[in-house]
C-alpha cells in the first residue's frame, strides 16, 4: 500500500474519515478465555491453549493496572501480547479488576493487593504442574505485584514488571501533581467515595495537553491506511475506557507511595507486614521505556537496584508507556524477549529464602482442572506469528468479537 499513487491515498483518506461513524467497532480483548475464578468484581481469566497444547509447566499471570482495562495486553487479533504468548505455548492467566461501584469504596489496598491478587496468583499456581507461576505486572499492576511478591513469595516463580513505578518522587507531572500539598486525597475520597474515572483520565491527558490535537492530526494524515486505522481505533477504545478506583485503596496508594515515598523509605506495609524490596529473591526482570512520560525509566529501574534477587536484570527499550507494549515492533522485541525469558525459567524453582507471613484468608474459587501430563509438551514453541499492529460465568467462545462497550467483557459469552 506504500506504493499507492497519491490520488488513491487521498480518496481512501476521505472515504475512511467520512465513514468513521459507520466503521465497525474495533475487535478488542478477543483471545478466547474462560473465567476460572471470581471474587467480588475481580475475575481471573485463563486463556485457551493453542491446538497442540501448552509447552511450559509454569503459567504466566498478567496483572494490569487497576486504572485501565486489561485488554491493552490483548488489544486486537494480530496485535495482542496475550495472543502471541498463547501461540508460543504459554499457559496465560489475566487478572481483570472489574469496575468498582459505590459498595467498593471501603476496599483497602490490602484487600486488593494481598487478598484479591494473592488468591488469583495462588489459584493459577495450584492449577499448574509446577505449583508456581510467573507474574507479570504492568504499571500500577507491576508495583502491586512487587509489593505482594516481597511479602508472599512462595507461589511466585519469577517476577517481571513493565513500566512499574517504585520511586514515586520523580520529575513526572503525575508524581508532582499527586504529591502537591494542595491535593487533599482524603477530602476527595470522603466526598466522592471512589476515585472517578474522569479524574484519572484527566491526569494522563495533563501529561501532554496537546495530545488530543496531535492524535487528530495523525488520524487525518494516516486515515488512508486501513490497517493503521483499525489499530488506532482499537487503542483509542482502550485509552478512553477508564474505570474508577476503590476510594480507600486510592487514598493509601497516593498518600503512602506518592506523597510519603513509602516503598523506598521502608514505611509501607501490606496487611501489617513491612514491605522490604530486598526480600525479593525470585528471578527479576524490570522493563523500562526510554520515552515514558507516565513512569520515568529511573523510577521503574529502582526495583532492580533494591531487590535482593541473585538473578535480576533491567531491559530498557525505546518507546513510550503504551506504545512500546502494543506497537508493530513489540512482537520481535518485548514480547519475544519476555517469552524466551519465561521459557528459560521453566525448570524447578530455587528455594526462596524470604520468610513469608501467614496468607490472607482464601475465598471459595471456581474449579479449574490442572493440565494433564499429555497437555504439557516439550519446550518447542510455535512459529512466529505476524508482527503486531499498533455477572455470569459463561466462557468466551472462539470466532466472535468483544463488544467494546461491555463493562465486563471477560465474563460475557462472545
Amino acid at each position: 500500500m506504500s506504493g499507492d499513487a497519491p490520488e488513491a491515498r487521498v480518496r481512501r483518506r476521505w472515504r475512511n474519515l467520512l465513514g468513521l461513524l459507520r466503521r465497525p467497532k474495533p475487535v478488542v480483548g478477543a483471545t478466547p478465555a474462560d473465567v476460572v475464578y471470581r471474587e467480588n468484581k475481580m475475575e481471573l481469566l485463563r486463556y485457551r491453549a493453542r491446538p497442540e497444547g501448552v509447552a511450559y509447566r509454569t503459567p504466566v499471570v498478567m496483572v494490569p493496572s487497576m486504572i485501565n482495562r486489561h485488554y491493552v495486553l490483548d488489544l486486537r487479533p494480530g496485535g495482542s501480547f496475550v495472543e502471541y504468548l498463547v501461540s508460543q505455548g504459554h499457559d496465560v492467566y489475566m487478572v481483570v479488576w472489574g469496575v468498582p461501584t459505590a459498595e467498593d469504596r471501603h476496599l483497602t489496598f490490602d484487600d486488593v493487593c494481598d487478598g484479591y491478587l494473592g488468591r488469583a496468583i495462588r489459584f493459577a499456581a495450584r492449577a499448574s504442574a509446577r505449583k508456581r507461576a510467573h507474574v507479570l505486572g504492568y504499571c500500577m499492576g507491576g508495583t502491586m505485584s512487587a509489593i505482594h511478591a516481597s511479602v508472599r513469595p512462595d507461589p511466585i516463580a519469577t517476577l517481571a514488571t513493565l513500566a512499574a513505578p517504585v520511586r514515586f518522587h520523580d520529575e513526572a507531572l503525575l508524581s508532582q501533581w499527586a504529591s502537591m500539598p494542595s491535593f487533599d486525597v482524603g477530602a476527595m475520597v470522603d466526598a466522592m467515595g471512589n476515585a472517578p474515572a474522569a479524574l484519572l483520565q484527566a491526569t494522563f491527558l495533563m501529561q501532554r495537553p496537546t495530545m488530543s490535537l496531535a492524535k487528530f492530526a495523525g488520524l487525518v494524515d494516516r486515515a488512508w491506511d486501513d490497517e493503521w486505522l483499525d489499530a488506532y481505533l482499537a487503542l483509542e477504545t482502550w485509552a478512553n475506557d477508564n474505570v474508577p478506583l476503590p476510594g480507600e485503596a486510592f487514598r493509601r496508594y497516593i498518600t503512602d507511595l506518592y506523597q510519603r515515598e513509602g516503598l523506598l523509605e521502608g514505611s509501607f506495609a501490606l496487611s501489617g507486614v513491612p514491605v522490604r524490596l530486598e526480600n525479593l529473591r525470585m528471578p527479576l526482570l524490570a522493563v523500562t521505556f526510554e520515552h515514558d512520560l507516565i513512569v520515568p525509566a529511573k523510577s521503574a529501574a529502582e526495583l532492580v537496584e533494591r531487590a535482593g534477587s541473585a538473578e535480576k536484570e533491567r531491559l530498557h527499550l525505546l518507546g513510550g508507556h503504551v506504545g512500546a507494549v502494543v506497537s508493530r515492533k513489540a512482537a520481535q522485541g518485548l514480547w519475544s524477549k519476555l517469552s524466551k525469558w519465561w521459557a528459560a525459567h521453566d525448570a524447578d524453582a530455587v528455594a526462596l529464602t524470604a520468610e513469608a507471613p501467614p496468607e490472607a484468608p482464601s475465598a471459595a474459587p471456581a474449579e479449574v482442572p490442572s493440565l494433564a501430563p499429555s497437555e504439557v509438551t516439550e519446550n518447542v514453541t510455535a512459529s512466529e506469528p505476524p508482527a503486531a499492529s499498533t455477572g455470569d460465568e459463561k466462557p468466551r467462545t472462539k470466532g466472535t468479537a468483544r463488544d467494546s462497550k461491555a463493562p465486563r467483557s471477560a465474563a460475557r459469552k462472545r
